[in-house]
């Protein structure tokens, strides 16, 4: 029983890897590419990284009700293409990025960024690795 327990410990702290390196770096690419394209205002950098049937949510509380806001691929796009987050100074722009999961053509990266962390479900699409899910969380004031 403690081998076991030893053995799952050991494998749950192995960082997460793609089937290849090449895997690994262009999912990385792909989330830096929507971070970076973000806060420089690229819309190219941006579209790049999304699947055009991109979801992105966000959860609001407002008083005792929860609402689910929704963004498209199109909406971001745009929204990037007008500036994005390129009045942001650049020494608060956060961009980490984790691989946080991995199966096949599936992946889910962790971006820690300025004022919220984004959870992206990325997929292996004709080759391609690219953004088709976004849920994300705003951080709370301090």
């Amino acid at each position: 029983m403690k081998r076991m327990t030893l053995l799952g410990l050991m494998l749950a702290a192995t960082p997460v890897v793609a089937q290849t390196s090449a895997d690994s770096a262009a999912i990385r690419a792909t989330a830096l590419d929507y971070i970076e394209g973000y806060y420089e205002g690229n819309s190219e950098r941006m579209e790049r990284a999304l699947h055009p049937s991109l979801a992105k949510r966000i959860v609001v509380v407002r008083g005792h009700e929860s609402i689910v806001q929704n963004m498209t691929a199109e909406r971001l796009i745009d929204v990037t293409r007008q500036g994005g987050g390129s009045s942001m100074p650049v020494a608060e722009r956060r961009r980490d990025v984790q691989i946080t999961g991995l199966f096949g053509n599936a992946a889910t990266v962790t971006i820690d960024a300025a004022g919220w962390v984004d959870f992206l479900h990325v997929g292996k699409v004709d080759g391609r690795w690219v953004i088709i899910n976004v849920l994300w969380e705003m951080r709370p004031e301090s």
